[in-house]
């Protein structure tokens, strides 16, 4: 089973590419990865901020097509609702996709394995130099973030 999510990262003026989220108001990059139940990542893609979860899921998926051959199940929240989205989902992974949906009522409820991706940006987060992106090229973003990541583990261990 994989877990997808997306976050929203403010850019500073150095930064050459980026987009603005209007959902977030955030002008700058996004984050797409994809974890493991431990919140192990199996998949990191950055794109500008415009870009939409399901895009960027889908620019996910393809670049991490080997490492997510074997996962069967993508767990995603409601922004990557879609038949549209799961059929591409399904060309390319094999792999079914389930929406998890808060409930209607107004009420604070973890959600169900949605939490350890949320886990995962927040361990991104220790790492300072990720506050913003700071970065010219998207390239790189996506590998301070795999270091950061690579930090992590080496403090599992």
């Amino acid at each position: 089973m994989g877990i997808v999510d997306a976050q929203s990262v403010k850019n500073t003026d150095t930064a050459r590419e980026k987009g603005y989220d209007a959902g977030k108001k955030v002008s700058g990059i996004k984050r797409h990865i994809v974890v493991d139940t431990n919140g192990l990542p199996h998949g990191v893609e950055v794109t500008t901020a415009n870009v939409t979860d399901r895009d960027g899921a889908i620019l996910l998926a393809k670049r991490s097509k080997k490492n997510l051959s074997k996962v069967k199940k993508l767990l995603v929240d409601g922004g990557y609702s879609g038949e549209p989205f799961a059929q591409e989902i399904k060309k390319i992974l094999r792999a079914k996709v389930e929406v998890v949906k808060r409930s209607e009522l107004h009420v604070f409820k973890v959600l169900p394995k949605r939490w350890v991706v949320e886990r995962s940006f927040g361990w991104l987060e220790k790492c300072r130099r990720l506050w913003k992106n700071y970065e010219r090229k998207l390239s790189t973003s996506r590998q301070m973030i795999m270091l950061a990541f690579v930090s992590v583990l080496l403090k599992r261990l």
